[in-house]
């Protein structure tokens, strides 16, 4: 498996935000989003065996695990390192685009889900995965304009996302939507 880097830190978003964390990034992503703040993790990277890998995750005192790249879905062993990290006790979340196959991830994984808006530059065009996501998965949504907003809401109507995920969370594009702005929005929504 290819990793960029493996670090103990505070979860920074989400619902789990405020909890210690070990990060496990991923090397490579297929795609190339306009507000990417990790293109560092596309290239280059470590090959380690899942055996090191969590032997490296076990050092930290956290049990909660983020898979995360790049793109986390592009390495072939990450169910099997899903499983094992579960089967050792370990709360694992895993943050994909969600644009390649979630079917062989445990169910028992949580799977936060990034769908792609069109001003993302990388728009998610087949919703269809949205309907196998558990009642624990999350899903987001980087939101770069007010049409990113209103694509946005469309997805979440027309999937029942409130109904059926743990927790549809928005943010909003550095540098291109002000936090405030889209908290507006949100709230004039309902």
């Amino acid at each position: 498996m290819r990793v960029t880097e493996i670090f103990f830190s505070v979860q920074g978003e989400g619902t789990r935000a405020g909890r210690p964390c070990v990060f496990v990034r991923f090397t490579g992503c297929d795609l190339r989003c306009g507000y990417c703040d990790t293109e560092y993790a596309f290239y280059g990277g470590t090959t380690m065996s899942r055996e090191a890998i969590l032997a490296e995750v076990a050092k930290h005192p956290s049990r909660f695990v983020m898979l995360t790249g790049g793109e986390p879905l592009l390495q072939k062993e990450l169910p099997e390192l899903t499983r094992e990290l579960l089967a050792l006790g370990y709360e694992v979340a895993i943050e994909t685009h969600g644009q390649r196959s979630l079917d062989a991830l445990p169910l028992e994984a949580i799977r936060i889900v990034d769908v792609k808006t069109p001003d993302s530059g990388e728009v998610t065009t087949d919703l269809d995965y949205l309907k196998w996501l558990e009642a624990h998965d999350e899903v987001k949504f980087v939101v770069c304009s007010r049409a990113d907003f209103e694509w946005s809401r469309e997805v979440i109507r027309r999937h029942n996302l409130e109904e059926s995920v743990a927790a549809v969370l928005m943010s909003p594009s550095h540098g291109s939507v002000d936090a405030k702005d889209l908290a507006a929005w949100v709230l004039e929504s309902g």
